[in-house]
């Protein structure tokens, strides 16, 4: 087992350095003159040359590659081309809105997606299967945008239930000053007290939460639905009904058991592809988090933020993906 995962974290620093060098060399060969977007339009060849200095530019391509893997290994991504801020700053600031809304996002995921899995396993091919499949479909295909956009029609145009969008109301944030512990809003006015702020703020988080959970439902209720299903059939199954258990205590606590490590690969890995593919529903909802930061950073072609957002993104796959195969070798039955 031991072996199994120090085979897994080294192989999962290989793929995390090619992420790395592919990122790095992409943004050096495209045509960007990132030592104009440093130093301004107006800047005169003096300053034009110092940015290139200043930015390691003036520098071989090996040589800028070696220092920034040196760079990488103290936590420093560069800085942006447009605030010059530091990139690690900067994600510290956006992401965890971002955090926030997608672990919100995967505890409703989880919360409905495996008993609706389960119940449609026990139930197939009855009224409650049937509805299930349909439903699982219909999340994993609608576009997210789209689901966004009628969410914000129904409750907040036609119902006048929820608010349209942002992180918090300009009313709340008047009287009580918003607290920043972790950066995570709910998390921070329940450790602080303002139940007020956290129920304003529950508010605004709840047609983006849905919104973002509603692919992942639909994929761990078929992932759970498949896996019930083919172990429902399994002869220690039957012998566990001819010796007289019930079929909840069989369901529950030994055929789901035995799923779930087909789920939590599933589960971890849309969740990393939930947590980099915000974008839509941030700008949609008006989320202040890492979406907005890639959008703002694509368009002026900040290349530092850009590759510091897929960095980070490639990250986030890799721990969930090892979290994953962990969570299976723990498995008896699963030979490594």
């Amino acid at each position: 087992m031991l072996k199994y995962i120090v085979k897994r974290v080294f192989s999962s620093i290989l793929v995390l350095l090619g992420v790395v060098t592919i990122t790095f060399f992409i943004a050096r060969v495209l045509p960007s003159n990132p030592e104009v977007k440093w130093a301004g339009q107006r800047a005169t060849p003096e300053q034009l040359a110092a940015a290139r200095v200043e930015l390691g530019l003036d520098k071989s391509l090996p040589e800028q590659y070696v220092i920034y893997l040196g760079d990488l290994l103290h936590g420093n991504l560069g800085k942006s081309l447009n605030n010059h801020q530091p990139v690690t700053s900067e994600l510290a600031r956006y992401v965890p809105a971002t955090l926030e809304l997608v672990l919100l996002a995967f505890v409703l995921a989880i919360a409905i997606g495996i008993p609706l899995g389960i119940y449609s396993a026990k139930k197939k091919d009855r009224l409650l299967d049937h509805f299930s499949r349909f439903f699982s479909i219909g999340a994993v295909s609608l576009p997210t945008f789209w689901v966004a956009l009628f969410l914000q029609l129904i409750f907040y145009k036609g119902l006048n239930l929820l608010p349209i969008g942002g992180r918090m109301s300009v009313e709340a944030t008047i009287f009580e000053a918003v607290p920043n512990v972790t950066g995570m809003l709910l998390l921070d006015c329940l450790l602080t007290g303002k139940f007020s702020l956290f129920l304003d703020s529950l508010r605004h988080i709840i047609l983006p939460c849905i919104t973002i959970s509603l692919y992942p439902i639909g994929l761990v209720s078929r992932m759970t639905r498949s896996a019930l299903l083919e172990i429902l059939g399994e002869d220690y199954i039957t012998a566990g009904h001819s010796y007289g258990l019930s079929d909840r205590k069989m369901l529950w606590k030994y055929a789901l058991k035995n799923s779930l490590g087909t789920t939590a690969t599933d589960v971890a890995l849309s969740m990393g592809y939930t947590l980099t593919d915000t974008f839509l529903v941030e700008a949609i909802f008006s989320w202040p988090g890492i979406g907005s930061y890639i959008s703002s950073a694509v368009t002026t072609l900040d290349y530092p933020a850009i590759i510091g957002v897929t960095l980070f993104g490639a990250t986030c796959y890799i721990i969930l993906n090892l979290i994953a195969d962990i969570i299976i070798a723990s498995d008896p039955r699963v030979r490594l």
